[in-house]
């Protein structure tokens, strides 16, 4: 995923009146505490050993390893990746590819009680989701496959550039739906077709050597 050092400025919106935020937006401070809330989760299931002497102390609390500026620089790549590709490859994220990427985790995860978890801690409001963890997601892969097929970019302007969050601070509007979270991965039957959506569908590879 591009990194680099954000430079703009954030204007953020009022803050909502009501959790279904696909026409008051979310603001950056809301991100972030969302964005905490996710990290909170992940944090709780990550394993701490402490058998035969490998981890004496117990385990930390998140604000010990992760500080809040830490968690302001993951907003900040995503909403900047995320206006990158509308700027620079014209290719703005929709409300239809979010709502097909948490159709995606929901049906394919392999840890279907901490996709529920992170859901209950975003309020199961499917806005927040498809904004907070759709999105982030999505722009990754995204920023990689289009990154990695232009190689221009390697040490241009661009790279340097300077981008402005604009549009990618307020919520997709579309009228989102909670996926159902599937108990797990389900394994591939012999003879048998599944239709998928052509939305996310990877480009066809080019210049293979």
């Amino acid at each position: 995923m591009i990194t680099g050092t954000l430079l703009a400025f954030f204007h953020p919106e009022a803050p909502a009146k009501s959790s279904h935020l696909a026409a008051a937006g979310l603001t950056f401070a809301e991100r972030v505490a969302y964005q905490r809330a996710i990290e909170d989760v992940y944090w709780h299931h990550r394993i701490w050993p402490r058998s035969r002497g490998e981890r004496p102390d117990p385990k930390p609390s998140l604000d010990a390893v992760m500080s809040q500026a830490q968690i302001e620089s993951k907003v900040q790549d995503y909403l900047r990746n995320s206006q990158a590709l509308e700027d620079y490859w014209q290719r703005p994220l929709t409300a239809e590819q979010l709502q097909v990427e948490m159709d995606r985790m929901a049906q394919h995860t392999k840890q279907p009680e901490v996709l529920r978890e992170l859901f209950e801690a975003l309020g199961n409001d499917p806005v927040i989701i498809a904004e907070c963890v759709a999105k982030p997601a999505l722009v990754e892969r995204l920023m990689a496959k289009f990154y990695s097929h232009d190689q221009g970019l390697l040490g241009s302007g661009w790279a340097r550039a300077q981008y402005r969050i604009r549009n990618v601070m307020l919520a997709t509007s579309g009228n989102y739906t909670l996926p159902r979270i599937s108990d797990g991965p389900s394994g591939c039957v012999d003879n048998t077709w599944t239709a998928t959506s052509t939305i996310n569908a990877p480009t066809g590879r080019s210049g293979a050597t």
